[in-house]
């Protein structure tokens, strides 16, 4: 009877993680490797026609916190929310909620979440104690 039952439950798989998640210096530099980040997440899901637009949104938000934030570091999570939607998102310690602008087209900044807004299926801002998540959702079709 031992053998029956065991052969009729399914082999246990490795349990694929939802969310990715790693701290990072507030420096120039820090882009790339969240860039790495979000990219090793979205190979282990299967979801490589996101790594474009991901890689586009995540130099974005991490960009802005280097650029606008408080703190030496920020937290960059990649988060699997539905089998073809991940949400990227970014936590700095600063609680102003960032703007977006329309772009001036002369100028050389200010396009960072115009080019979010344009290229996630949706964005936003939660105020966190002692800071803010920006988010963007990426949805595979």
């Amino acid at each position: 009877m031992r053998s029956v039952r065991a052969a009729l439950c399914p082999p246990r798989t490795p349990a694929v993680p939802t969310e990715y998640a790693k701290s990072y210096e507030r420096v120039p530099e820090s882009a790339a490797a969240a860039r790495h980040l979000v990219s090793e997440a979205l190979h282990v899901w299967h979801l490589p026609q996101l790594a474009d637009t991901a890689a586009l949104i995540t130099t974005e938000l991490v960009s802005n916190a280097i650029r606008h934030a408080k703190g030496e570091e920020m937290r960059v999570d990649v988060t699997r929310l539905t089998e073809q939607r991940v949400r990227v998102s970014v936590v700095d310690q600063d609680s102003t909620r960032p703007q977006m602008q329309e772009p001036d087209p002369g100028g050389e900044g200010g396009r960072g979440l115009f080019l979010v807004n344009a290229e996630s299926s949706g964005w936003g801002v939660d105020v966190l104690p002692g800071g803010k998540r920006v988010w963007a959702d990426l949805e595979a079709l």
